[in-house]
């Protein structure tokens, strides 16, 4: 087997593992603090706290394990946070009051760092025709993890409650951490100077596709994050029971990651053939107006079953962000610009929690729906303007013509 293809099994059930253990107890978080923790007026911000603070001291620590991971390799930084998320969460368990809490999550934050470790891995071991399908795998790995952890969280959370919860992803992702042990990295020499990171961000900058593709994934994290802590919340009030709320919200986050393992690996050979630019179009105006027609809906059923709708189609946009993000970095930069990435990720998913728990209190959660619906479809009309218009080509104008395939989108001025 390809070593390529051989530590792409492996990082795939790393991430899976990786994924499976946080979304294991993180979905419940508003019930932990509801029930176990005494927080009873401004659950909806207190969970919006939670939730991003640790992404917060994440993405300021990206950057620098970035740097780290040029420097010594992405293998070390995938088992130092594998052991350090491990025992964070495990850490949880021990918890008695919201501070204590919060200062666990910090911790979470600093030791974060394994899924971006893992993309560049991928990214810079992959041969270039193989790049857009091997993301598209690694994204389904995530999405795996997103279905069967909700759901066994919400098991264990009614056998053994959820403070079992935290011991059972502490050990979930000290398994991940061994696993990765066992993938091959390949490292040329690297300069005994680490650049700082003023230097990347200045080296990022000079990339104008880099900051567009950094400036969407701020943008689709914050999308995706906003009904983090609020999901639970909503699932009650559209017809789940409060003593199966734990079950019944699991399901429904898990609509969304089984729609991605359906399609990861498809949006990332569609993106393969026409373009990673036109694929993102696609995801975009798919995730905006699923976003929209949630705002209707008021069953738990077609509630879950329009999640996963919304899905099939939002499963084409990080695979085909991150392809951009590779796809336009040199070799040399190529795990700082993931780095950078991951840190836009985090950033989103530091405002996404704490705008979601500020309005999802204030306008009501089914609004939040609608904002973040045109905030994506926003995000698809500009990406696309922005990229209509290239040195030495007309451009049709319509939509309709920009998703056509690649041989028939421009006339060069000059034909």
């Amino acid at each position: 087997m390809a070593c390529w293809k051989r530590n792409l099994y492996i990082l795939w059930l790393g991430l899976f593992l990786n994924h499976m253990a946080f979304t294991l107890s993180v979905p419940f978080y508003p019930l932990f603090l509801r029930d176990f923790l005494g927080i009873r007026s401004g659950l909806e911000a207190w969970s919006g706290i939670s939730i991003s603070i640790s992404f917060l001291i994440s993405g300021l620590c990206a950057p620098f394990w970035g740097s780290l991971a040029d420097k010594h390799g992405s293998k070390l930084m995938l088992v130092r946070s594998g052991v350090g998320l491990g025992l964070a969460h495990l850490a949880n368990y021990f918890v008695h009051d919201p501070f204590m809490f919060i200062a666990a999550r910090i911790f979470q934050g600093l030791m974060a760092g394994f899924s971006p470790a893992a993309v560049a891995l991928v990214g810079t071991h992959t041969p270039e025709k193989h790049v857009g399908y091997a993301l598209g795998v690694i994204s389904t790995s995530t999405a795996a993890g997103g279905i069967l952890g909700p759901l066994a969280g919400g098991v264990l959370a009614s056998w053994l409650g959820l403070r079992g919860c935290f011991i059972a992803s502490g050990v979930i992702m000290l398994l991940s951490a061994a696993i990765v042990l066992g993938v091959k990295e390949v490292r040329e020499s690297r300069s005994p100077t680490r650049p700082s990171v003023l230097q990347d961000l200045k080296h990022a900058a000079a990339n104008p596709r880099l900051m567009r593709a950094y400036g969407l994934m701020l943008l689709v994290s914050t999308s995706v994050m906003i009904l983090e802590p609020l999901l639970t919340i909503y699932v009650i009030q559209i017809g789940g029971t409060a003593t199966n709320a734990a079950l019944s919200s699991g399901i429904v986050f898990s609509a969304v990651g089984f729609a991605t393992v359906l399609m990861g690996s498809v949006w990332g050979r569609i993106g393969g053939r026409i373009g990673y630019e036109r694929t993102l179009l696609i995801g975009l105006l798919g995730g905006g107006i699923g976003n929209l027609l949630q705002l209707a809906v008021h069953h738990l059923a077609a509630f879950g079953l329009l999640r996963f709708g919304y899905g099939l189609f939002f499963a084409a946009v990080y695979p085909a962000i991150n392809a951009l993000v590779i796809q336009n970095a040199d070799n040399g930069f190529r795990a700082r610009a993931v780095s950078l990435s991951q840190s836009a990720n985090q950033f989103g998913i530091v405002a996404g929690p704490l705008l979601g728990g500020i309005l999802g209190g204030w306008i009501g959660i089914p609004f939040v729906f609608l904002l973040t619906g045109l905030a994506l479809l926003g995000a698809a009309w500009g990406f696309n303007s922005m990229n209509s218009i290239r040195p030495g080509m007309r451009v049709p104008g319509s939509w309709a013509a920009r998703l056509r395939p690649k041989g028939a989108r421009h006339r060069r001025l000059d034909e």
